[in-house]
Formats: C-alpha cells, structure tokens, sequence
C-alpha cells in the first residue's frame, strides 16, 4: 500500500518524524524535491501547513481528488475538505484492519 517516490498534491501521507510523528497529513504542495507542505485541516491548518521533509513521511496510494481539485480551481483547500480526506482514510484503514489485511 506504500511507496515513497514523488509525492503528489492531495496524496495522503503518515508522518514518521517530528512532534506530529504517527500523525497523518495531506499533501498541499510541492515545495522541492526534498520537501513539501502538509496540513490535516484539524491541528495543522491549510494556512499552517507544516513544511516537511519527504524523508520523514511515509506517501500512502490515497490521493484526495477533493483536495486535488479544489487546489487546481482556486489556489486553496478549505479545512474541511482536509479533515474528510484525512477521516476517509482512516475509516478506510480502520475497516482493512479489521478485516484482517
């Protein structure tokens, strides 16, 4: 379910490092290509978006098409668009768990 090559806008992403370690984020911008920004829309805010080393994230093959598309239209992501992608993924990996995957 992991890689960790070239991350994408929208891609959802687990952090490894830091004080947010264990946390989990959405990519809100590319910034080069050793770090981009990420926000949960809940704690980290779009307008805070935590610059992060793409060392110390783990990329998931989730991408929000939400948060996508509201990037590409209007610059920005409302935090509530970030709080349901983060929530749809962890609904999606609490339902993989119990499953037993």
């Amino acid at each position: 379910m992991t890689h960790r090559t070239d991350p994408q806008i929208g891609q959802i992403a687990r952090i490894l490092k830091g004080k947010d370690a264990g946390g989990i984020g959405v990519v809100v911008e590319l910034l080069d290509d050793k770090f981009v920004r990420i926000a949960d829309g809940n704690k980290r805010k779009f307008d805070q978006a935590k610059r992060k080393n793409i060392q110390h994230l783990e990329f998931l093959d989730l991408i929000s098409s939400e948060v996508v598309n509201s990037l590409n239209e209007s610059g920005r992501v409302t935090n509530g668009k970030l709080r349901h992608a983060v929530s749809t993924f962890v609904q999606f990996e609490t339902k993989a768990e119990e499953k037993g995957d």
